[in-house]
């Protein structure tokens, strides 16, 4: 991949009106290379890591990042991970600066591995993301997870794929 690029996020089928249907076709073991890349920062609330605002604050972020026409369709992608049980982060991916949002930028390289099932084996998905990185011979840093569908969506489409993106140091 170019620095600063993702695979391509194919968002043209979407029955749902909510989340497109993903298209796993050049997410799987990739190699992410990020150098100050522009994404928001917003945090959310859980409860030993169920998540409790996540609709309320993706919905907030979408709505600021489109009204400062610094969404890149091409380029989406969301991080997120856990910071404790209580709390995750989640990085959304810009073009420019978003006013009323927390701005940070990401460096580092990265790993990607595509998987499928539900939300409770990401315990599962992280240990396998740092074994990834170990068998590369690298240290794992930062352990990242791209949901790409809302779990209603997941539903619909009858697949709940997301990303796993860990840091290798």
């Amino acid at each position: 991949m170019q620095r600063n690029e993702t695979p391509h996020y194919d968002a043209s089928v979407n029955t749902t009106g909510c989340c497109p249907k993903f298209n796993p076709g050049g997410w799987d073991d990739q190699e992410l290379h990020f150098r100050d890349k522009p994404f928001v920062r917003a945090t959310t609330r859980s409860v030993m890591h169920i998540p409790l605002n996540m609709g309320d604050v993706f919905a907030r972020v979408n709505k600021h990042i489109d009204e400062a026409g610094a969404s890149d369709a091409d380029q989406f992608i969301v991080l997120s991970r856990d910071i404790s049980p209580w709390s995750s982060e989640h990085l959304f991916s810009v073009s420019k600066p978003v006013a009323g949002e927390e701005m940070t930028t990401l460096s580092g390289d990265f790993l990607t591995k595509v998987f499928e099932g539900p939300y409770s084996q990401a315990r599962q998905w992280n240990e396998e993301m740092r074994q990834i990185a170990r068998d590369r011979k690298s240290e794992p840093g930062d352990v990242y997870f791209f949901y790409t569908t809302c779990p209603k969506c997941a539903k619909a489409y009858g697949k709940n794929y997301i990303v796993g993106i860990a840091a290798i140091v």
